[in-house]
């Protein structure tokens, strides 16, 4: 029974790291392509 509630509060608190993991990789991939861009000449 314990193993069960405390997947649940895993699963709860995963889905808001999950999204916080996506914002922070989406934001370091643009910086890159941005970087990118800007060092080509």
């Amino acid at each position: 029974m314990n193993k069960t509630t405390s997947q649940e509060k895993n699963n709860r608190g995963g889905i808001g790291r999950m999204l916080k993991e996506q914002k922070s990789r989406l934001y370091i991939i643009r910086r890159c392509v941005a970087l990118l861009l800007c060092h080509r000449d």
